[in-house]
Order: C-alpha cells, then sequence, then structure tokens
C-alpha cells in the first residue's frame, strides 16, 4: 500500500467505526437552528478557546456550526 492507500483506508476505517456506533455523520440530527446561537457562544467562552491553532470570532464559529448542519 502506498502513504496515500494507508491514509484513505485509516479515514475509512474511522468513518465506519462511527457509523457502527451511531455517531450522526453531521449535526443535522442533533443540533437545532435555534441551539446554533448558544453553542457558538458557548465556545467563544470556552476556556481552551485561545489555544486552538487560528482565533474564530463567534460569527466564524455560528458559519462553523451551520456548514456542518
Amino acid at each position: 500500500m502506498s502513504q496515500e492507500e494507508y491514509r484513505k483506508a485509516a479515514v475509512d476505517a474511522v468513518k465506519k467505526l462511527s457509523q457502527d456506533v451511531g455517531i450522526p455523520a453531521d449535526l443535522k440530527q442533533i443540533v437545532k437552528e435555534e441551539d446554533v446561537q448558544f453553542l457558538a457562544e458557548s465556545a467563544v467562552a470556552d476556556a481552551c478557546a485561545p489555544g486552538n491553532p487560528k482565533d474564530a470570532g463567534l460569527e466564524d464559529i455560528i458559519a462553523l456550526y451551520k456548514a456542518l448542519m
């Protein structure tokens, strides 16, 4: 196997495991539109937020949540 094939096999295995144990593939099944604002505000206020490799403001996080829905 090439390195690329190993990577794809690893990603496929994680996706399969997630499916097997019932982890939703996206947020549509577990997050409601009306929850996005609260979730984004909570993420901004989280003590771990300053440790992220990229600074993200409230609007960035809202956009991320919506993209995952």
